[in-house]
């Protein structure tokens, strides 16, 4: 892992004919009713939110690999809201090992994918569950389909973080669509695509793609500087396409 070109969350990936920015959050949402999204977690450094992630089991967060920086120690918050409200009252949860997809291209953001292995098992609560997650390999998600992301990030590129849980629905287009929008190195098979009045921006990669109560993507990246309208569609890392990986790492308790 420590031989993987990783970058600072922070900086500009220009890649595949267009500038993309990585660390993202949401564009056009609402605040979400307090704990109805049990399984959203907030990735941090030193005590500062930087990703998004979700649980996708008592041992287990899922988020993007592009969240990982070499030396730096990541805690997550489980169960929160409002992240800055009382930050003492947030139950942080130690990482003991991240493991990220060892087909991790950071240049093109492809196979951006990583678990991170909690010390401690959770314990579900009312404000604290796991999500499902697709159990075959390569499961299709239909284009037109409304779906849902969330995320404490930025509203638009030059405002805040948002302290409170947002939320806002988006619409999957054809990845083909996708596919020439963006060009080369792009995917079809690993990714999936959101176009329409929600996104994302800075401050909420990892955060799940949710479809039919269940997360088929994670939050990668995007296309320019402006979050609010972007020129190319939002792009996420399809999960079932790595359903045998995780099984493989889900299965450790080690």
């Amino acid at each position: 892992m420590a031989l993987l070109s990783l970058f600072l969350l922070t900086s500009l990936l220009c890649h595949i004919g267009h500038c993309a920015y990585v660390n993202m959050g949401i564009v056009n949402g609402s605040v979400v009713k307090a704990h109805s999204r049990p399984y959203m977690v907030s990735v941090q450094k030193d005590g500062s939110h930087t990703c998004g992630g979700f649980l996708v089991s008592e041992n287990f967060v899922m988020t993007a690999a592009h969240c990982w920086e070499p030396g730096v120690k990541l805690t997550v918050v489980v169960g929160a809201h409002e992240l800055k409200k009382n930050k003492s009252a947030l139950r942080h949860m130690e990482v003991k090992l991240y493991h990220i997809h060892p087909m991790f291209d950071s240049e093109n953001l492809l196979n951006d994918i990583m678990l991170l292995q909690l010390k401690k098992s959770i314990k579900k609560t009312e404000n604290i569950n796991w999500i499902s997650i697709p159990n075959e390999k390569n499961q299709g998600i239909k284009a037109k389909q409304v779906c849902s992301i969330a995320g404490w990030g930025k509203r638009s590129e030059n405002g805040g973080g948002s302290d409170h849980l947002l939320e806002v629905d988006v619409t999957v287009i054809d990845t083909k669509v996708c596919e020439k929008s963006w060009g080369k190195p792009f995917h079809v098979s690993s990714l999936v695509c959101t176009k329409g009045h929600g996104g994302f921006c800075q401050g909420d990669s990892g955060g799940p793609l949710v479809c039919q109560n269940r997360a088929v993507g994670i939050v990668s990246f995007y296309d320019s500087k402006n979050c609010k309208s972007p020129n190319l569609p939002y792009v996420y890392t399809k999960i079932s396409n790595f359903v045998p990986w995780i099984h493989c790492i889900l299965g450790r308790k080690e």
